[in-house]
């Protein structure tokens, strides 16, 4: 018994000695690995941001051009009837008339309001009147709405709807 301890002691003195030989040769080649990356990546720092800058600067007139430029798929004009918002109180007729331009634009759009059950993931297609259209209904005040206004309604690849003024109004 006593001569099988003894054997097993050199064996785990040899087997210690190959285990810490194993790991400073490994720490010494994780330490050269890292040195390695350390440098190449701050070679790969000093030509990145010249890249990202370059890249950055490609990219935004990119940017730009897609928000000018949006699909239009369809486009149409439109001479809008809004007699019938006199028919309402004084106080109530431009609103009236701004309401009446959203059902008519909705309807011959065929922009669906509608969310079914299935589609309630999905936005929803948005009507936009411009800035144009609002100021010409409301440029003689709340009481005295025009009594028709010429639009162009431009329909994206989204369906989404956008209404702006004629040209020449």
């Amino acid at each position: 018994m006593k001569e099988e301890p003894k054997e097993d002691e050199p064996i785990e003195e040899e087997h210690a000695e190959v285990v810490e030989e194993t790991t400073e040769q490994e720490m010494e080649e994780l330490l050269e690995e890292e040195e390695k990356p350390e440098e190449e990546a701050d070679e790969a720092e000093t030509e990145a941001p010249a890249e990202t800058e370059e890249a950055k600067e490609e990219a935004k007139p990119a940017r730009k051009k897609e928000e000018e430029e949006v699909e239009i798929v369809e486009e149409r004009f439109y001479t809008i009837p809004l007699q019938k918002a006199l028919i309402r109180p004084p106080k109530k007729r431009a609103p009236r008339a701004m309401h009446m331009i959203r059902e008519f634009i909705t309807k011959h759009m065929k922009l669906e309001m509608r969310v079914e059950e299935e589609e309630e993931k999905e936005e929803l297609p948005k009507l936009i009147i411009s800035k144009e259209v609002n100021e010409k209904v409301w440029s003689k005040g709340i009481e005295k709405p025009p009594r028709k206004i010429r639009v162009r309604a431009a329909k994206d690849k989204d369906g989404n709807v956008t209404v702006y003024l004629a040209e020449g109004e």
